[in-house]
């Protein structure tokens, strides 16, 4: 007790001292650096001393007129951040809003009083990052290009030139991409303009229009980096890799002719989404403890549902993660190979070498598997092979599009597979979708629609008025919601589930059964999810598929 309380006196007396001068100043900062007190304790502290306001950036909502008044380069240089304008002044966060210097250059730039406020070094980079935007600097680049060319009449022009905005307007928009935790870059040619949108936890933003003669030279250097023909305009698939932040990621790009031009789009490939494990990709505890029950099975065929971009890789990339992979031989066959697995034998289908899902499925059983990951069934033939091999002693994980539970064994059914043969071959199927989390730092209870709270309480059954939802932050970009999180639907057939599908039952039938049995609706998994803060009512009614 008395060594705890001698270390807290140690903290105040060095906070005291880097609140005094230059010296002082560099005892705070290496007190924050040996993790003794965060940055953020110091510069609250320093916030009381000073009397000065702190400012948490994490919840503190920006002005875009604001950000204006002070250039990207000026705030980097001197760790400041313009916050919002009142009653004619410009507040700012600072680290040190006694520098007199700074506060002189503020004001020159923005033309109004500067009212100092204090925050956190590494909250005010952070902000800095997630904050300013390049799509002004990208548009500005055209256009001078294009002005430049105009006025000076060229006839043959130089693509060198040309080029030149678009390769640091790609770079940009990359870099903005992935700080805004973006999942796809759509680059769309309008009938008078090029409109790129952003993918963010699910949703399209459009984020800068740029002039329709910006679309060629755009379009080609996506094709150089993705290594693909630039004559040819028929759809085309490629990938590169770039490095932002120290840290490497690789995007897939197909583009596609469209009624005004070429279409781009990339996705996005987040590698420590490959390294999930099940316990963090949404599973409820009930829901986590039959699903790893299911995958601990020694053969049979689990399979995964739902739309593209619904999380299926996700769910199938942490299930192998969950396996041993020392001990069993695993092999998976894919289109593309989205995330490259230690320790795991990945093929990726080249229909153009006459490798396709079933041929690789068939080449697969040669070098025996024990586990064996189907990127997709999408033909008789590999629903085949898929439920041969389950039925031969291999596990067989899969995906396969469906609506839910139910509508993959319709859908197997209708690939040519005799229900039988699904029903002693199958283990267990997941249909699921994707929910976006609402953000923590600026959660707060609201008032909702009259269906928002009925559809509640169609579920689960209890009356509430207010849920959790997100009021729009910095950390968030004032969308209310930060990440995604799936839903789910588990069927764990049963040996009466078995009998039914054997026997031609309709899907509402084995459905009614599986319900009789415990399963758990997506719609009822993402209420449990609404009642515990994590998503919202109208989130899941805007994304479940609508089947009690």
């Amino acid at each position: 007790m008395e060594k705890k309380e001698s270390l807290e006196s140690e903290q105040d007396n060095i906070k005291q001292q880097a609140l005094q001068g230059k010296q002082g100043s560099r005892l705070g900062e290496l007190l924050v650096e040996q993790g003794k007190i965060t940055a953020k304790d110091l510069a609250m502290t320093l916030s009381q001393q000073m009397g000065v306001p702190f400012v948490n950036l994490d919840e503190f909502k920006l002005q875009p007129e604001a950000l204006k008044l002070i250039p990207e380069s000026l705030a980097r240089k001197h760790s400041v951040l313009p916050l919002a304008i009142t009653d004619s002044s410009l507040q700012v966060a600072m680290v040190n809003p006694n520098d007199v210097h700074v506060l002189e250059l503020l004001n020159h730039h923005a033309k109004m009083r500067i009212v100092p406020m204090i925050a956190a070094a590494e909250d005010i980079q952070e902000a800095i990052n997630s904050s300013y935007q390049s799509y002004g600097e990208i548009e500005r680049q055209f256009t001078a290009t294009i002005e430049s060319i105009e006025e000076k009449k060229v006839k043959i022009v130089d693509y060198s030139i040309v080029n030149a905005p678009a390769v640091r307007a790609l770079d940009l928009l990359v870099e903005e991409a992935i700080k805004n935790r973006a999942s796809d870059i759509h680059i769309e040619s309008m009938e008078k303009k090029v409109r790129v949108r952003f993918r963010i936890d699910g949703v399209l933003h459009e984020v800068v229009s740029l002039p329709s003669s910006a679309h060629a030279s755009l379009l080609s250097r996506l094709k150089v980096l993705s290594n693909v023909d630039i004559g040819d305009h028929r759809p085309q698939d490629g990938q590169f890799s770039v490095k932002v932040k120290d840290k490497e990621v690789d995007i897939r790009v197909a583009t596609i002719s469209t009624a005004y031009g070429e279409m781009g789009t990339l996705r996005i490939l987040d590698k420590s989404f490959a390294l999930r494990k099940l316990s963090e990709i949404g599973f409820l505890p009930e829901s986590l403890s039959l699903y790893e029950e299911m995958i601990r099975s020694p053969f049979g065929m689990i399979l995964v549902s739902g739309p593209t971009g619904s999380g299926k890789t996700t769910t199938l990339y942490a299930s192998i993660n969950s396996l041993d992979r020392k001990e069993r031989n695993i092999i998976t066959v894919e289109d593309p190979i989205e995330y490259h697995l230690e320790g795991i034998n990945q093929i990726q289908v080249n229909p153009r070498a006459s490798l396709t899902f079933s041929s690789g499925l068939r080449s697969i059983m040669r070098h025996d598997p024990d586990v064996i990951l189907v990127g997709e069934i999408r033909d008789s033939d590999t629903a085949d092979i898929a439920v041969q091999a389950a039925n031969t002693g291999h596990l067989v994980l899969a995906s396969v599009h469906a609506n839910d539970t139910t509508g993959v064994l319709l859908r197997l059914v209708d690939l040519g597979v005799e229900p039988f043969l699904a029903a002693s071959a199958l283990v267990g199927i997941v249909s699921q979708r994707m929910v976006r989390r609402v953000c923590r730092n600026c959660a707060h209870k609201i008032p909702v629609s009259i269906a928002e709270e009925r559809a509640y309480y169609e579920e689960l059954g209890e009356e509430r008025k207010e849920f959790l939802y997100g009021s729009g932050c910095n950390r968030c970009s004032g969308t209310g919601y930060y990440g995604r999180v799936a839903v789910f639907e588990i069927l764990r057939l049963s040996e009466e589930i078995r009998r039914l599908l054997s026997t031609g039952a309709s899907a509402p039938q084995i459905r009614a059964r599986a319900k009789e049995e415990g399963m758990i609706s997506m719609r009822h998994d993402g209420m449990l999810k609404v009642r515990a803060g994590i998503t919202t009512p109208s989130d899941v009614l805007q994304n479940v598929f609508s089947l009690g």
